[in-house]
């Protein structure tokens, strides 16, 4: 910044249009900061944008009106939950919990555009879901310093400090998936199974970690990519069944696992089908397919089931089910709570070392090695490149279960996650 020094003036006109030539400069500065708009509060606690002495913001962009509107409705009710428990405990650093929540329903302008909106008034993002929202808004994101959490887990969004994927990526499921499946001798070696995919980072990023434990397994992968709007797998079962498969892995959505259960129960290609985690919701529970995905499916995921006898999970369920009753208990509530307390104990920890900028909230996060908010498993935030998380739990679908799974086996690192993630880093 460069201003310009004139000698004193005694007019009130010359000390006036010094004062805002000077005002004019440091604001030309400042618009080009990441973290700007605040200062030291009366707490000798640091602010910035996103947090004034009474009230700390945060942003959630979220589809409450697309494909993702179910999972979207019960991560922003879990968020607005512990928002309201928070601040019924006295806030964090002695501030008041705001969420400003934008729907973009899965559409990526839409979702451009509403974070254009807020991204100036936050100080971090809960919440943003879908993996193409978040590649479009990810060089945003880390220059701007806020800290997010996506609920999307493609490995593609590692790799930035102010983005944090919780929990495990897609490739990691699948090298689960994939030793579920040998090791209960589901499939043998020299066996072919099925990969059914969303084209894009979910799907691709699942694809690599299938083909790489079944090359690892001697199996043989025979892929299908398909379209978010694809909901009608018919063809693709035929593809399969022709191929010879003896299991099918999914890394779609729920229409999709349905389809590709009840097409290939109705055919007769009653085989194991196991599903990533998005590629699952309870509601699927009440459709013409519950048979089948009860007899065929099961679920890799970085998180328990919401069935869980897990402490904090029952807390958790209890309480929402108060708070929200008929509203259903999925897996949404559980990831979306979760990230939430990530959040709160980030926040805590930012307060604690007296600044609660962008900036030093990405520092707290990123400083903690063994988060445990005890809805799940143990998660490391220190190494950017690699998941937070490494283990994996098997679920089953249950139409009796709270949220319409349970658990098979409990969270465990696959035989040759290291080894894979070693080879990728670098």
């Amino acid at each position: 910044m460069n201003v310009t020094h004139h000698r004193p003036r005694t007019t009130r006109t010359a000390l006036a249009a010094a004062l805002a030539a000077v005002l004019l400069a440091a604001a030309a500065c400042s618009s080009k900061a990441g973290d700007q708009g605040g200062g030291d509060g009366a707490d000798g606690v640091k602010t910035g944008r996103g947090v004034s002495a009474e009230t700390i913001r945060l942003g959630a962009l979220t589809d409450l009106t697309g494909p993702y509107a179910t999972l979207g409705k019960s991560i922003v009710q879990a968020q607005q939950m512990w928002a309201d428990e928070t601040n019924a405990r006295g806030g964090i650093c002695h501030r008041k919990i705001e969420i400003v929540v934008k729907d973009h329903g899965y559409d990526v302008q839409k979702a451009v555009t509403a974070y254009a909106d807020i991204s100036s008034d936050v100080v971090a993002l809960p919440q943003v879901i879908g993996s193409p929202v978040v590649a479009a808004l990810l060089d945003d994101i880390q220059r701007d310093r806020i800290l997010t959490f996506p609920q999307a887990w493609a490995a593609s969004l590692l790799g930035k400090d102010a983005v944090q994927v919780l929990g495990t990526t897609y490739d990691l499921d699948m090298i689960a998936a994939v030793d579920f499946l040998t090791r209960t001798g589901k499939v043998a070696e020299g066996d072919t199974i099925g990969h059914v995919y969303f084209e894009g980072d979910y799907g691709d990023n699942a694809l690599e970690g299938s083909r790489w434990a079944a090359g690892k397994a001697g199996l043989k992968v025979v892929g299908q990519k398909i379209k978010a709007t694809d909901t009608d797998l018919s063809a693709q079962v035929s593809a399969l069944r022709k191929a010879g498969v003896k299991a099918v892995l999914i890394s779609a959505g729920p229409a999709q696992t349905a389809s590709l259960a009840g097409v290939a129960a109705s055919r007769g290609l009653r085989v194991p089908i196991v599903s990533s985690a998005p590629g699952y919701a309870p509601q699927l529970m009440k459709t013409p397919a519950a048979a089948a995905l009860e007899a065929m499916v099961h679920v890799v995921s970085a998180a328990p089931a919401v069935s869980s006898d897990l402490p904090g999970v029952e807390r958790m369920v209890a309480s929402y089910t108060k708070k929200y009753p008929g509203s259903p208990v999925d897996s949404g509530v559980l990831s979306g709570y979760n990230a939430a307390l990530v959040l709160g104990a980030d926040l805590k920890k930012a307060c604690e070392r007296g600044s609660l900028t962008r900036e030093d909230v990405v520092k707290a996060h990123r400083s903690r090695k063994n988060a445990d908010t005890g809805l799940g498993t143990p998660q490391d935030f220190t190494d950017v490149s690699r998941p937070a998380a490494r283990s994996t739990y098997v679920l089953k679908p249950d139409r009796k279960a709270v949220g319409g799974l349970v658990t098979v086996e409990q969270a465990h690192e696959a035989p040759g996650v290291e080894e894979y993630l070693a080879s990728h880093d670098g």
